[in-house]
């Protein structure tokens, strides 16, 4: 979507806003969608859909679920998610033990940073050999694709002390001084570098540099069981342009960021973590769905595999137009 399309969307879902609430979505069938968790990049998107009215111009009737990524396959197969999120290497995982669930659009690009206390002595995250490092699960496409982007760049994940929590869970180590390092995603790692802390090194650097591939690759994309998608194609499509419709919203006005800022867990009195979240977290948030985010897709899958995270890659493609 160009920035016409998107503006003229806008347009319209402002003009929805203003009509009672509940007309224009009433009569369609609810579509459960997973609700990121707090302190998470995607947590913007349920405020910024409800303030924009882009649902309603869209004629859909969102249901936010809480939906735990370790059982998220689960409930989209069981139909109590009708869309969640998952990234290339995490599908590709449970599409080889048998999953239907399938991409079908944008949902957030790699933000992952490294980030030390101000006053360490680290340079690269090669330095941090040895040491603690605090991450996500280990099953989440944060540390999945942390893990091959620092292969590409001599580290090998064998050489750190991992523990892994929750964003906030990892906050509380990091400021307590439990770990030398965290692997955090945006709206947190804006938080810490606020507060004194720094970045060492971006996960979409790392990975530019270790494959010629410009621009920070897909973290998570929208995603399905197949069932429901052949069943739904048209709200698949409108769900789809949704989320299209947000984040270039978000691009062309990173200040949205701040007026959501309370909710997605910043406090008012972090006043240099707003003033800095909208230059920062602005490239968080996917536009594309097209060959060229297949083409990382399938280089991310090629590397999983190559470093042993994948047992193979899986027999078809993990992603579809709708």
């Amino acid at each position: 979507m160009n920035r016409r399309e998107s503006l003229k969307l806008l347009a319209g879902a402002a003009s929805a806003a203003l009509l009672p609430a509940g007309r224009v979505s009433a009569a369609a069938a609810p579509v459960r969608i997973t609700l990121p968790s707090p302190g998470s990049a995607g947590s913007v998107w349920q405020p910024l859909v409800s303030r924009l009215g882009i649902a309603e111009a869209l004629g859909l009737n969102l249901e936010w679920i809480v939906a735990d990524p370790g059982k998220m396959q689960t409930q989209l197969a069981a139909g109590a998610l009708d869309v969640g999120v998952y990234g290339s290497v995490g599908l590709s995982s449970i599409i080889n033990k048998g999953s239907d669930i399938v991409l079908f659009g944008p949902a957030l690009d790699n933000n992952t940073r490294w980030v030390v206390r101000g006053d360490s002595p680290y340079k690269t995250p090669k330095d941090l050999a040895g040491k603690t490092v605090a991450s996500t699960p280990e099953t989440s496409e944060t540390y999945q694709q942390a893990k091959i982007a620092a292969s590409l760049a001599g580290l090998d994940f064998n050489d750190l002390k991992i523990v892994f929590g929750s964003p906030l869970a990892n906050l509380a180590l990091f400021e307590r001084g439990d770990v030398e390092a965290i692997l955090t995603l945006e709206p947190t790692a804006t938080r810490l570098v606020a507060r004194g802390a720094r970045d060492l090194a971006r996960v979409a650097d790392e990975w530019e540099r270790g494959t010629g591939l410009k621009g920070a690759p897909i973290l998570v994309g929208l995603a399905a069981s197949r069932p429901w998608l052949d069943a739904n194609r048209e709200t698949a499509a409108k769900v789809s342009k949704l989320f299209v419709t947000v984040n270039s919203a978000i691009r062309e006005n990173p200040r949205l960021l701040v007026d959501v800022a309370r909710e997605i867990g910043i406090k008012p009195d972090e006043t240099e973590a707003l003033a800095l979240l909208p230059g920062r977290a602005r490239e968080s948030y996917a536009t594309a769905w097209d060959d060229e985010v297949f083409k990382v897709i399938d280089k991310q899958i090629e590397v999983a595999v190559k470093l042993g995270l994948l047992k193979q890659a899986p027999a078809g493609k993990i992603y579809v137009k709708v």
